[in-house]
């Protein structure tokens, strides 16, 4: 019997259980501190009252014999695809009911997408990078390319027609970043993957959070996207669905590789290894794509939006150099005084017992930078940032 030795190459822990690990001694041994966190990008607002009222009621059909509802559909309920697609069609891009897949977040669809495509494919992803983009490929035993982000190109890195890859990552908004792709700056990346037989997987989970109409929220606002690209997007921050669960990912069916068609190989993988998402989660959802639903979620990302100006304005105050915050919900600064990001985090944890995530755990583009969110409460967040003044 033998063990996937790629699992030896990945760091024993992940980014953000070494971080509650560290937040978690610090706290026990300075029990009268308040810890305020930054760091995680989980939200603090509730539910809205359009979701919470559809969770209710498919919770009373679920106990009733004539409303009950066993195994669903594995591709998700019509009712929520149609919701979805209309969602899309709004935006002027137009999908059929086939193309929309529920999932129960975009982290898993983006991991569990690599079961369509070979461990010979040449993996190109951006540096700084969300964890699960390069964890989930050295798992696979995949060969691994970085795209170089930084200052100088505003960390939004564009193509090298010299670099051939096969798989390519882009999540705009970025995570950690904060910077958005213009339609130039993704038509570029799009003609590079057709040109070079290339996939995109574009991870558009804070794209609700695009508050500029001249930026692009979909991938397949691009011409010919659809020949080349996968789209996944995830409920969670825009809707709070962090501890509810639920997303969703767009697999065209004009997609094809090598005669392949990848939309029946993802619907043939979703139907034999995920058992769907549950009946109440997909009406709860389906509610947030309704009027009342589209308001009431714009209000709880304007308190985010709200949050990430006030953390912008205090750093600007104190001189700390950043980028990220007008577009997205992460503000992505640089370490003061040359500090190094871990540094940094230890500095910060200590002198204003603010917790944050340091650059460096999402690549070693990130090292030298930090990155907070601006998912606390109102309150915390004024505290936070007046304490981070105070220490500089």
């Amino acid at each position: 019997m033998l063990v996937n030795k790629n699992f030896f190459n990945v760091s024993e822990s992940y980014l953000f259980s070494t971080i509650a690990k560290k937040v978690n001694e610090f706290a026990a041994k300075h029990p009268d501190k308040k810890i305020i966190r930054m760091g995680i990008g989980d939200v603090t607002r509730p539910l809205c009252p359009a979701v919470v009222g559809a969770l209710k009621r498919a919770a009373l059909e679920m106990g009733d014999a004539a409303t009950f509802r066993g195994y669903g559909p594995e591709q998700g309920y019509d009712f929520l695809r149609t919701a979805i697609k209309d969602y899309y069609l709004r935006r002027g891009v137009e999908l059929e009911l086939e193309e929309i897949f529920i999932s129960d977040g975009a982290k898993s669809d983006i991991a569990n997408i690599l079961d369509l495509f070979a461990a010979e494919n040449t993996v190109l992803i951006p540096n700084p990078v969300y964890p699960v983009y390069l964890d989930t490929n050295i798992m696979g035993g995949r060969k691994i390319l970085f795209m170089d982000a930084n200052e100088q190109n505003l960390f939004l890195p564009l193509p090298d027609r010299s670099v051939k890859a096969d798989i390519i990552y882009i999540c705009s908004p970025n995570n950690p970043t904060g910077a958005v792709y213009d339609t130039e700056g993704l038509k570029k990346w799009v003609d590079y993957a057709r040109g070079n037989g290339a996939i995109i997987l574009f991870d558009a989970a804070y794209e609700a959070y695009i508050k500029d109409d001249g930026l692009p929220r979909s991938i397949f606002e691009i011409e010919g996207a659809e020949e080349c690209a996968i789209e996944f997007c995830s409920l969670s921050k825009t809707a709070g669905f962090t501890g509810t669960r639920c997303g969703y990912t767009v697999v065209p069916k004009a997609l094809s590789k090598l005669g392949a068609d990848i939309n029946k190989m993802w619907l043939r993988r979703q139907t034999t290894k995920f058992n769907g998402v549950a009946y109440i989660v997909q009406r709860g959802a389906e509610a947030v794509f309704t009027p009342d639903g589209q308001r009431q979620i714009r209000e709880s990302i304007g308190y985010y939006m709200e949050n990430a100006g006030i953390i912008s304005s205090a750093l600007s105050e104190a001189g700390v150099w950043h980028v990220g915050g007008k577009n997205s919900p992460y503000i992505w600064l640089k370490c003061p005084d040359g500090m190094s990001s871990w540094n940094f985090f230890d500095y910060l944890l200590e002198k204003a017992n603010v917790v944050g995530t340091p650059g460096s755990g999402f690549g070693k583009n990130g090292e030298g930078y930090f990155r907070m969110t601006a998912f606390a409460s109102r309150e915390n967040t004024i505290e936070a940032m007046e304490r981070i003044k105070k220490i500089f």
